[in-house]
């Protein structure tokens, strides 16, 4: 698993078991910013940031379980020891200070010697004897058990005086062989003996700031983030062929960002960087590979893996969520048809009709609009909130419901039934309640839906059925319980997958599950049999297309035309699929061609094409498409250079010829 944190103070968690899925979410806070996160004791995540505090997560129930105070002002810097018993912080005051990690959080241990300066980056010995800690100008080596700085290095030593100017120690690692790495303000990566304070070797890899530098499980790898959006790697070589001698080269330049690398991470088979650019960057290593193929390829991820658009079909609504306000739309529409391709005038124009602020510091969990567009529901970490909307000619207004029943916070997923009658909550330990809304305004606790095993994780994903009788909810652990709304009764469990599921629906016509999972398989089971498909089991049996599999974008939505049955709408961020389920499955030696280039064939050819999959690419990232009626599809795009537009300009480089 990898985290990651933002700077609104959200935090994430990519499995890469499962196909890199962003698995958790931790919504952000406005009073929380995280400046240092690491793993500790397992599985444990701890962050730190400008709050002081030392905070661990709750990956279960997707909160901050406990912070403890660090005692010395804002924390820059924290380091977890490789034992995982032990945590490090970086003050604002110049302070080391150590904390026990103990099974109900951390445990003040003792401070370090105290210096001048803020403590911007530590690093532990791997025998946990020794801290390397930098700042401004400064490397220092703490003897852990003493307390006693035992080394301090200055970085800009040898820098002439009337060119001297401030340098900023931005990252540094220990390693097992007693030599310090830094990276530095003047672009500089440097390789020290810590026991002498002499400097061994130095990199100049940019000539802007090196702000971030991690080192390979074996210490044979380096991997340098620098503010001019590239990442290096350094290699520990052998000097000749089959010397013992051994030397850091920078082999390999990256450019995969536009802005700063303020994060890098080295996995045993790839290099993991993030930025200003919000883009995390996952570069496998060739030659870590097996073989030459899918796993090997580059990985970008810009977009959310979760839905945060939710439509309202009968009354052409449209809610975007943000990180703190609800943005409630009318679409647009027209009286005009044309051909593929044609763009349309509109006789009304979209319009923007509500917009909600979320009170207070917490961030948005999750949000959704009832299908009539009367109702509107969201949830922070410690509230939930339910709105009736009145539709007054062309205008709204909008009312609190004051009486909502207390339930189990946050709500991780919120959906209403086909009817708008009924508001369903996803909870923690696999619960779901459902609640009656009821006219004018108001809302009744019917009944908590909870699996009969039981689960320590929350439900992020729900689906109701169309006649109301049934409800899919998949938990943390990835397991998918279906109950019966008639009875509030537990009816079946779908078999557990390998990978997680990204998006579930049920069909309105067959009552049939369709599913669909980080590895990009998809399944159909059916509720009132308790089993897989027939259609299903084909797909298993034959394999889906290998470009299918390749994709590295998870389906986020399900939909379904009743006037088709065969036909399961999909999208994920860069494509839109109509799969037909009449039609023959596409084997590896088809193609599985977008529907633009599919029109350029003769109509022969087209038949010899013709299978399953319906694909169109046109579209620019997609957050969202659904099926409004039999005629009529909305998509959501969200051009990636309206967020380039929102950064501040990346440093200017001077390019060959120009």
């Amino acid at each position: 698993r990898l985290a990651l944190a933002r700077t609104d103070g959200a935090v994430e968690v990519y499995n890469f078991a499962a196909n890199y899925f962003q698995e958790k979410a931790i919504p952000g806070h406005e009073a929380r910013s995280v400046e240092a996160l690491c793993w500790a004791a397992g599985d444990r995540l701890f962050g730190a940031g400008l709050g002081g505090d030392v905070c661990e997560y709750d990956l279960e129930r997707l909160r901050v379980k406990r912070s403890a105070d660090g005692f010395g002002g804002p924390i820059w810097s924290m380091a977890a020891s490789s034992s995982g018993t032990q945590l490090a912080i970086g003050c604002e005051d110049g302070s080391v200070k150590l904390f026990r990690v103990v099974p109900d959080g951390v445990q003040f241990e003792r401070s370090l010697d105290r210096q001048q300066g803020r403590i911007l980056c530590l690093s532990w010995h791997p025998s946990e004897t020794h801290i390397a800690a930098g700042s401004i100008d400064l490397l220092r080596v703490f003897d852990v058990s003493s307390g006693r700085t035992v080394q301090r290095i200055m970085v800009n030593y040898h820098v002439q005086k009337p060119k001297k100017r401030e340098c900023v120690v931005w990252s540094v690692a220990f390693l097992s062989s007693g030599t310090v790495v830094s990276s530095d303000s003047f672009g500089r990566v440097q390789f020290w003996d810590w026991e002498t304070g002499t400097l061994l070797e130095s990199h100049t890899v940019s000539a802007s700031a090196a702000l971030a530098l991690a080192v390979s499980e074996k210490e044979d790898s380096i991997v340098v983030g620098t503010s001019a959006g590239a990442t290096y790697q350094f290699q520990l070589l052998p000097v000749k062929m089959g010397s013992q001698e051994k030397r850091w080269v920078r082999t390999k330049p990256f450019q995969h960002h536009t802005h700063d690398v303020r994060a890098v991470a080295h996995s045993p088979t790839a290099l993991i960087s993030g930025g200003l650019d919000a883009q995390l960057v996952i570069r496998p290593l060739m030659e870590k590979m097996q073989k030459k193929g899918y796993e090997a390829a580059l990985r970008k991820f810009t977009f959310p893996h979760r839905r945060l658009v939710s439509c309202a079909r009968k009354a052409r609504l449209l809610l975007f969520q943000f990180s703190q306000h609800l943005e409630l739309w009318r679409l647009g529409s027209t009286n005009e048809s044309g051909k593929d391709g044609e763009v349309l005038p509109v006789c009304r124009m979209p319009e923007h009709l509500v917009q909600l602020k979320s009170k207070g510091p917490e961030h948005i969990y999750c949000s959704c609009v009832s299908p009539c567009g009367s109702w509107i529901a969201y949830s922070t970490a410690s509230r939930f909130h339910l709105y009736r909307v009145q539709h007054e000619g062309d205008g709204v207004s909008i009312k609190k419901v004051t009486d909502v029943p207390k339930l189990l916070l946050p709500a991780y997923q919120l959906q209403c039934s086909a009817d708008s009658g009924r508001l369903f909550v996803a909870s923690d330990r696999g619960s779901v309640h459902v609640l009656q809304l009821l006219e004018p305004g108001g809302c009744k606790h019917l009944h908590t839906l909870r699996p009969p095993s039981g689960t320590p994780e929350a439900v992020y994903l729900l689906a109701s059925s169309a006649d109301g009788n049934w409800l899919a909810a998949a938990s943390g652990d990835w397991e998918i319980h279906v109950y019966s709304l008639k009875r509030f009764k537990h009816h079946c469990t779908v078999p557990t997958y390998s990978c997680a599921v990204t998006a579930l629906a049920i069909h309105p016509v067959t009552n049939n599950l369709v599913i669909a999972y980080s590895d990009q398989q998809l399944f159909e089971f059916s509720i009132p049999e308790k089993q897989y498909t027939a259609w299903s089991r084909t797909v298993q049996n034959c394999g889906l297309h290998r470009a299918w599999l390749e994709r590295d974008s998870p389906i986020t939505h399900i939909a379904f035309n009743p006037k088709k049955p065969s036909h399961i709408l999909l999208h994920d961020v860069y494509m839109f699929c109509v799969l037909d389920k009449s039609l023959p499955l596409p084997d590896d030696s088809a193609s599985l061609m977008n529907q633009s280039a599919l029109k350029q064939l003769p109509e022969t050819a087209r038949k010899r094409q013709l299978h399953a999959f319906k694909i169109c690419k046109k579209f620019q990232p997609l957050l969202f498409a659904d099926l409004l009626d039999e005629n009529c599809l909305v998509m959501v795009e969200r051009p990636i250079m309206d967020i380039k537009t929102q950064l501040p300009p990346p440093i200017q480089q001077k390019k060959f010829g120009t």
